[in-house]
């Protein structure tokens, strides 16, 4: 068989063109707010690139602070927006292990920036609140970002919702305390990560997405305050962090999610049922300091002296975290009655992680004789407050908040039994 002969293949370049110097896209996606129109916008480091961005109206973040930027992206081109990608979402960050990269923390701008086709879905904002770890945050930066929510939601009519990010380590109480102090029916959804954006298997960017998501939602708007990771959709007041490591870790123990977010669209299942945010009675306006509340834990052969020693160090209220449906160990009843002496309000909860602790008397059932050996009066006892269904951490929280209004301990238990 005769071998072919070897062939040549002339190939004609046409043209080689060379790459023309980027040009500014004025009013184009994630131009910070403020920037002279003259200037040129961050480079995108998005994977997607958009074809073409339309003219967009940045939103100024009120206030005029140097560190708060605003950002808006457009639909590519062709591409028909859904009812979702008309929602203009801010996201005010936290920090957390979400933007814990190493060599240097995740800016919100980054985060927005992260999540590759964002824009079909709503047109994002951002702006940073503050960028460290969640146990770093002060409570007088929990009543600064309450009042920052608020008058986004009081100054800019068009926002339809707010995506927070946190630290997962005290998320539910921060997520909880402003479930209660958010005066809105718009959404406010908390989201944070497991993983820092340096681990492989790092879910920060699509937690964030899904929350972005869930705050353009009609159907979110009047649940209060919703937390979301891993594809799921958490209330605030009954979420609560159940595994150090897992990605699954936060749940609704009893009750069940929310819902859940797939490719189409969030998805609830029921609706809460407690006193939440527009329908909250506390103004932190004119708060300046929340009260001191501390937590105690049952445990066998416990001392009352921590009790007391809570009490004369100057706390307002004491949130008991005890053994299975409000048992006591050792001297620790002797401390409680410490403590209502001195008219410090005691909330008992229980450590089990599930389960209510009711009231032992209805608001309006007649007050047992004191007895002999009782050393308090009617009305120190009345100091005891049953705190329902809610965690020692979340009980704080709403003691805190409930201290800034008034002392009387029915209407403190009202407060419990109502929020």
């Amino acid at each position: 068989m005769r071998p072919h002969r070897a062939g040549f293949v002339l190939v004609t370049v046409l043209a080689v063109c060379a790459p023309r110097p980027a040009q500014p896209m004025e009013g184009g996606p994630f131009r910070r707010a403020g920037r002279p129109a003259d200037q040129p916008p961050p480079r995108l480091r998005s994977a997607v690139a958009l074809a073409k961005a339309e003219r967009v109206a940045l939103h100024a973040v009120p206030g005029g602070r140097e560190d708060t930027q605003a950002q808006a992206a457009s639909s590519a081109e062709g591409q028909q927006p859904s009812q979702a990608a008309a929602a203009r979402v801010r996201l005010v960050a936290t920090g957390g292990t979400i933007s814990n990269r190493t060599g240097g923390r995740l800016t919100a701008e980054e985060l927005v920036q992260s999540m590759p086709g964002l824009e079909r879905y709503v047109r994002p904002e951002f702006e940073q609140f503050s960028n460290v770890a969640s146990s770093e945050l002060t409570l007088d930066q929990w009543l600064a970002l309450a009042r920052r929510l608020n008058e986004i939601f009081a100054t800019d009519a068009g926002i339809s919702g707010l995506v927070v990010t946190s630290g997962t380590d005290t998320l539910e109480e921060l997520a909880y305390f402003l479930n209660l102090t958010v005066r809105s029916e718009k959404p406010v959804v908390v989201v944070g990560s497991m993983r820092n954006p340096s681990a492989l298997g790092y879910e920060g960017a699509a937690n964030l997405l899904e929350g972005f998501r869930v705050a353009a939602s009609e159907d979110a708007r009047g649940k209060g305050v919703l937390v979301v990771l891993n594809d799921e959709i958490n209330a605030a007041r009954e979420v609560t962090k159940t595994d150090a490591l897992r990605l699954g870790t936060f749940q609704t123990r009893g009750y069940g999610v929310l819902g859940v977010i797939d490719a189409d669209r969030a998805v609830f299942y029921r609706n809460v049922v407690k006193r939440h945010t527009a329908k909250s009675e506390f103004d932190v306006r004119s708060v300046t300091r929340l009260p001191r509340v501390d937590v105690l834990m049952v445990y066998q052969g416990a001392d009352g002296d921590l009790i007391k020693a809570a009490a004369d160090a100057g706390a307002r209220g004491i949130v008991m975290a005890a053994a299975g449906a409000g048992a006591t160990s050792g001297t620790q009843q002797a401390g409680i009655t410490y403590a209502l002496k001195k008219g410090v309000l005691v909330v008992t909860t229980t450590r089990a992680g599930s389960g209510r602790i009711a009231p032992r008397r209805g608001p309006d059932a007649a007050q047992p004789a004191r007895s002999v050996t009782d050393p308090l009066t009617a009305f120190e006892r009345a100091r005891r407050i049953a705190g329902e269904d809610l965690s020692p951490v979340k009980a704080r929280v709403l003691l805190m908040l409930a201290l800034t209004r008034t002392t009387d301990p029915a209407e403190i238990q009202r407060m419990f039994l109502e929020y």
